[in-house]
């Protein structure tokens, strides 16, 4: 019996020791999950649109799409989330260009037409080339340029808020950080000392002096609801809170006018 119970003990951790060492191996693939074929584009929405070509510093060729709105200064600065490619934000653009804001998104490296590999550090690299990109080559000022982010996009829009000051910032759907989320998903192993990578949300909130919404939804069940109420805590004002409902992906979608109105109202207010 005694026997037995040892080999039971020993298959449990072998077992353990086994998922915790292909969760470490496999961070990459649960945060970045890009596709290289574009489906579609702004032209799809019969909007005009051109394609852009620009560099990080570290030397990678990076794809976006800039898409104007006539007789305004103002643009959105789109960050996607860690699936797929800025084909998939389509839709977004023809809100935006509803409220008056011309639209610049990118892919960041390995995602869509942009080259490299992604990797944390990379996405800050690009993040930082696209808001130069505007400020450079469009002659935009910081007090014209909102930066909005969905998901891991959000975060990495919180860091690029960090270290500038734009009009506004838009946190959508997003995390305090990767060990937070990593801790709550796999409760049952030391995943927050395991994991690669940090995207800390939270930390870079603070850091934020623009005006800022938080846009979570109590649906969302990749993200927890109680991760965007942190964040706005967090967060120094001005700032307000958008309630959603929809799933993670789609959220902004199933609110439809809901979600345009408390853009628009947030934006109204805030971004001049």
């Amino acid at each position: 019996m005694k026997d037995l119970l040892i080999i039971g003990i020993a298959v449990i951790a072998a077992l353990y020791t086994f998922k915790a060492i292909r969760l470490y191996r496999r961070q990459g693939e649960h945060v970045y999950n890009p596709r290289r074929q574009l489906n579609g584009s702004p032209a799809d929405q019969g909007l005009p649109f051109e394609d852009i070509h620009f560099r990080s510093a570290d030397n990678i060729l990076l794809h976006g799409w800039f898409t104007p709105c006539d007789n305004s200064r103002k643009v959105i600065l789109l960050l996607h989330g860690n699936t797929g490619n800025i084909s998939d934000c389509i839709s977004s653009i023809s809100i935006f260009s509803g409220l008056g804001y011309s639209t610049f998104m990118f892919d960041y490296r390995g995602y869509g037409l942009s080259e490299g590999h992604t990797d944390e550090q990379g996405t800050y690299h690009d993040a930082e080339a696209a808001w130069e990109w505007l400020l450079r080559e469009r002659h935009y000022a910081p007090q014209d340029v909102v930066i909005l982010g969905r998901s891991l996009g959000a975060s990495i829009s919180s860091w690029l808020a960090s270290h500038h000051q734009p009009a506004a910032v838009i946190l959508e759907s997003t995390f305090t950080s990767l060990p937070d989320i990593a801790a709550e998903t796999h409760p049952l192993i030391p995943a927050r000392l395991m994991t690669r990578f940090n995207y800390n949300t939270l930390d870079n909130v603070r850091r934020i002096h623009s005006p800022i919404l938080i846009v979570h939804g109590h649906d969302d069940s990749v993200i927890p609801y109680h991760h965007g109420r942190r964040l706005f805590e967090a967060a120094n004002g001005p700032k307000d809170f958008l309630d959603i409902h929809g799933t993670h992906a789609d959220g902004f979608l199933t609110c439809g006018q809901d979600y345009i109105n408390g853009l628009q109202s947030f934006l109204h207010q805030h971004v001049q």
